[in-house]
């Protein structure tokens, strides 16, 4: 095994859960999530065969997978096709009984589909702060935009969640 085949090997082991994760926040739907995970990876595998070690050393893999998997999803989107709904929503909490489970997990949904409802600048921003949990400056690397634009983003966006009624998007 070559020295980029054992780096995409780490790669996929260190963040495949985060991927799917970040798949599954921007398309709201475990099959979509999982094939957004894999063609993300897959386009990952190809440019790292295409890279000089140079680059592959000076990598910000985290944002650079963000960045990948955004775009396999904005790729996806427009091929506008009906969106499914998934009954059985996120995994339960054993702590809970089954009343609390049943309504944490609804309004886990409604929040995924009022994330996944919002202006795009916006959910992409949010799900790459708030979900995937990185930092303004790796969610701007993989936006390839400016810090400010992105924290700019989460804050409106952030907003338009909480119900703001004075936050107007001009999407």
């Amino acid at each position: 095994m070559d020295v980029t085949e054992r780096l995409f090997e780490r790669m996929v082991h260190e963040h495949q859960d985060r991927v799917f994760a970040f798949g599954l926040a921007l398309t709201g739907n475990r099959h979509d999530a999982e094939e957004v995970a894999q063609d993300t990876f897959l386009r990952a595998y190809r440019a790292l065969a295409t890279y000089p070690p140079d680059r592959i050393r000076e990598l910000k893999q985290k944002a650079w997978l963000h960045q990948i998997a955004l775009n396999v999803v904005r790729n996806r989107m427009r091929g506008i096709r009906p969106r499914l709904v998934e009954l059985n929503g996120s995994e339960p909490d054993h702590a809970l009984g089954p009343e609390d489970d049943a309504l944490l997990r609804m309004e886990m949904d409604a929040l995924a589909v009022r994330v996944s409802a919002l202006p795009a600048r916006y959910r992409d921003a949010i799900v790459l702060r708030h979900v995937q949990e990185l930092s303004y400056e790796e969610a701007a690397d993989a936006l390839g935009q400016p810090v400010g634009t992105v924290k700019a983003n989460v804050h409106r966006g952030l907003k338009l969640l909480r119900g703001d009624k004075d936050e107007h998007p001009d999407d």
